[in-house]
């Protein structure tokens, strides 16, 4: 499956018994974020996952972008633990602006 079948598909939040995680769209072959959220609001995305099956077509960068666009709609801060995600903000520092949780930098 191509990128652009992918784009319009909704980014879901899910609680996968007990794990949280970020997804594109229903069913087991999806790209993912896991994640965890505290009390002040701030979520730490731990891992980012694309099924190797659809490796190759950018579904890592997009799902760290959509993930990043609802953290900053929820008027949510984020943590980048995963390294996934780290190295996307360095390539894409202005996504980070008004969500980079206190404490936490990307350089």
């Amino acid at each position: 499956m191509e990128r652009s079948q992918w784009e319009s598909r909704p980014l879901l939040v899910r609680d996968m018994g007990g794990k949280k995680r970020f997804q594109l769209g229903e069913g087991d072959i999806t790209p993912f974020i896991e994640f965890i959220q505290n009390k002040q609001n701030t979520i730490f995305l731990t891992h980012t996952e694309v099924p190797q099956s659809l490796e190759g077509n950018g579904l890592g960068s997009l799902i760290v972008s959509r993930t990043l666009e609802y953290i900053r709609g929820e008027g949510l801060k984020m943590a980048p633990l995963c390294p996934f995600v780290a190295a996307y903000l360095k390539k894409h520092p202005e996504h980070a602006n008004e969500i980079l949780a206190p404490g936490y930098s990307i350089s």
